[in-house]
């Protein structure tokens, strides 16, 4: 096994390397830290950025958790309720708000989580676009498939598979956006050390500044109406709804009872829902409603 300190410390690093290159490419904000407790044990730094040059709103969590293994916890692992175990949960969870419509949102989240004698990674990164740009996407999930190249030639098409089931609003029967990798419950076999599914994990969240920097810079200069506005902010209303139905990292905060302030500082400054919206023929709308579809390849 390797020691939860290494992890935990790996995590807390790239929080710091994360949240220094976004300040650089934003130019104008900071990050602010506020430090927590949970009272069962355990706590973590929530890092928010706000009215940035290009970020609007964004987040860089790390979280160090701990204590005695809640029920629901134990039956997703599979423990007897009657069983006594603690458990520790370490990571670091991210979302990115930008200004500008033609900016996409970002998340990623790596976790390590162990049970009693059990444990095992999870996490992924996956891309929301207002407007979907499919040399972006390209660029996007070949970022990625180098990645899992590097640790396991199935993982990218396992992993993106996973994430465009997983990041489906079931009730609007769309994506999210254009997905990217998601995994979960990545533990030993005689396939994979604990060692190398960590170097995995690893590889996950150093590649998260080489593919969204370039995607701020590349859209952040392009010129955007009102209209194109009104529009980022009915995205962010999917995006909402996602988080706020669906997004297990959410459940498990709200569940063992996280910091409510830094669970739900996933969510947009701004969002807005109108009712039955309807897009204009051949617009850029239409055209990323008919992409929010899973299986696209991205020519890849």
């Amino acid at each position: 096994m390797i020691d939860k300190e290494v992890i935990e410390n790996f995590f807390r690093n790239l929080q710091n390397e994360i949240c220094t290159g976004l300040e650089k490419a934003d130019g104008k904000a900071k990050f602010k830290e506020d430090s927590w407790k949970r009272p069962e044990g355990g706590g973590g730094r929530t890092r928010v950025i706000q009215d940035g040059a290009i970020i609007e709103k964004g987040g860089v969590n790390f979280s160090a958790v701990y204590g005695n293994c809640p029920d629901f916890l134990k039956k997703e692992a599979g423990i007897p309720e009657s069983e006594s175990v603690t458990f520790h949960a370490t990571g670091v969870s991210l979302v990115i708000h930008p200004n500008h419509p033609f900016v996409p949102i970002i998340h990623m989240n790596v976790r390590y989580f162990e049970a009693g004698s059990m444990w095992w990674f999870g996490g992924g990164i996956d891309l929301t676009p207002h407007y979907i740009d499919e040399d972006d996407a390209r660029f996007f999930h070949k970022q990625l498939k180098d990645v899992c190249d590097l640790h396991n030639p199935s993982y990218y098409s396992e992993f993106k598979k996973w994430a465009d089931e997983y990041f489906f609003i079931k009730h609007r029967n769309e994506t999210r956006g254009i997905g990217g990798i998601f995994f979960d419950r990545l533990s030993g076999n005689t396939d994979f050390t604990i060692g190398q599914r960590f170097d995995f994990v690893k590889s996950v969240g150093n590649s998260f500044l080489t593919a969204y920097l370039p995607l701020i810079e590349k859209n952040r200069t392009k010129s955007y109406s009102e209209e194109n506005r009104q529009w980022q902010l009915l995205r962010r209303g999917r995006y909402a709804e996602f988080n706020l139905v669906y997004d297990r990292g959410t459940k498990f905060g709200l569940f063992t009872n996280g910091r409510t302030e830094s669970i739900l500082m996933s969510l947009p400054p701004l969002a807005r829902w109108d009712y039955n919206h309807l897009v204009d023929p051949n617009s850029l709308e239409e055209k990323t409603l008919k992409t929010l579809n899973m299986g696209n390849t991205w020519g890849l």
